[in-house]
Formats: C-alpha cells, sequence, structure tokens
C-alpha cells in the first residue's frame, strides 16, 4: 500500500534516501527534546528521525498518510499527531522548546515560516525543503533580486543558511520546479522586543513599493517629521541590510 499524492495539498513525496538523511542531519538535535515533521508524507523523513532520541511529532492533515504512517512505524501512534500546522497553537509543548523539519508542501510555503516567525520563542531550528525560488528567498541579501519582505522578516528572527538544491526527478510526482533545503536558527533578536508589529508594517510597506524611495513607500505610515530627512528615505526598500530595518524601527518608535 502506498499514498497517492494530492494536488490540492502540495504533496509531492522525496523518493532519495540519501538526500532524506541529509536534511535530518540539518537539524543539530541538541537543547531540544521535541521535534515536529510537517506532512511526513509516506515517512520519508520520519524513519531517520523516528531514530533519535527526541519525541517526534507529526503534523499531518492527509486521512491516507495518517494511516499509512500508523501502519508502517511502530512508534507512530495516534498521538503523535497534532493536526494542521498552520493552526498550531503549540500548546502540546507545554512551553518546551521544539524544532521543525518538513519537505514542506509547496503551497503553503511563506505561510509556514511565518507561522515559525510567530512562535518564535518555541522554535530554536528548522531544516526544511521548499521551492528554490522561497528557499533562496529567505536566504538572500540587501541589493539582490530575491530579497524582499520574507528575507528580512525571516532574518531578522533566524540566521539563515541555503544548504543545498534539490533536482525534480527525486519526487514522485516531480514537481514543475527544482526544490532548495534550507537551515535556520534562533538568532537573539536584539532590537525588536516592543517593536515588532511596527518593525513588520515598516518592512511590508517599503518592500511593496520596492521600485520607490523610502520616502514615498512609507508615506501609508504616517511618516514621523524628524524622520523625512534621515538618509534611508533616499534609498529604496532592497537597499536595507535587516539590521537597518531594526535600528529604523528603534527609531521611528521613538519618534512618535
Amino acid at each position: 500500500m502506498s499514498v497517492k499524492a494530492k494536488k490540492h495539498l502540495g504533496q509531492h513525496f522525496l523518493t532519495d534516501e540519501n538526500i532524506a538523511k541529509k536534511i535530518v542531519d540539518g537539524l543539530s538535535f541538541e537543547g531540544y527534546n521535541k521535534v515536529m515533521e510537517v506532512g511526513p508524507g509516506m515517512g520519508v523523513l520520519t524513519k531517520y528521525l523516528l531514530e533519535k532520541d527526541q519525541n517526534i511529532y507529526l503534523a499531518e492533515i492527509d486521512k491516507e498518510s495518517i494511516e499509512y504512517l500508523k501502519n508502517n512505524y511502530s512508534k507512530v501512534t495516534e498521538e503523535t499527531f497534532v493536526g494542521d500546522f498552520l493552526k498550531q497553537d503549540f500548546q502540546f509543548t507545554k512551553g518546551e522548546q521544539i524544532a521543525i523539519i518538513g519537505n514542506f508542501p509547496y503551497n503553503i510555503s511563506s505561510q509556514i515560516l511565518f507561522q515559525i516567525i510567530d512562535h518564535y520563542e518555541l522554535i530554536p531550528e528548522m531544516v526544511g525543503m521548499f521551492q528554490k525560488e522561497v528557499a533562496e528567498r529567505t536566504a538572500a541579501v540587501p541589493r539582490t533580486k530575491d530579497y524582499g519582505i520574507l528575507s528580512v522578516l525571516i532574518q531578522a528572527y533566524y540566521d539563515t543558511s541555503y544548504m543545498f538544491t534539490v533536482h525534480e526527478n527525486v519526487f514522485n510526482p516531480p514537481p514543475k520546479v527544482k526544490s532548495g533545503v534550507i537551515r535556520i536558527t534562533r538568532n537573539p533578536k536584539e532590537g525588536l522586543t516592543g517593536n515588532e508589529v511596527l518593525f513588520k508594517q515598516i518592512v511590508k510597506a517599503g518592500f511593496n513599493q520596492r521600485r520607490k524611495k523610502l520616502s514615498n513607500a512609507l508615506k501609508v505610515l504616517n511618516i514621523p517629521e524628524p524622520l523625512k530627512t534621515h538618509e534611508f528615505m533616499d534609498k529604496r526598500a532592497e537597499e536595507l541590510s535587516v539590521m537597518d530595518f531594526i535600528s529604523f524601527t528603534q527609531l521611528w518608535k521613538e519618534n512618535l
């Protein structure tokens, strides 16, 4: 018995064992006792995770996959499953740290990353496979076409590295695009505490009109008077580093 990949769930099952092991080995397995795999499918990553000492949880909404995993892996029980990752409130962790891993469904890539940011205090690291374009955007640097909202928001909370590219032919069914595996590791988030909502507003407004200078792009946020002559106002969002955005947010808050 195998699981039929469902297009509406964005399922593409990885078939290469070496790549699966490499993804699992990307986690440090240090400083936490819990790991959640998102979208385990037929368990190509799960089997390697179950060899570890950590408690493994599976976020899966496909009933066929759930039955397959319970029938094929003795350590997987009904209690292993925690439902839809995007609706996850992480109550089951009881405040303990939990790492995230997965061959993520491409149709919800950005939402997965934003969910991780929203639970930053519980999630010390993540290793995951995304559509290559999304993976590249998370690790992009200023003054490149890939650098944008996703890059800045992720890198404000996590140190990000692009691990390796995965070819289409190691999936069933093969996706139409290449994939990329990234690792993100929580950073100290210095300077963001208390300013997170404003920070996200500034980043999003800046990149929503990325061809315009910030003096125009940020008008929707009512720029504080003292900041209207700030040197950043003559720049575009893509020219500012993550730390530039953080320090600019602090300055904005001080002048409200």
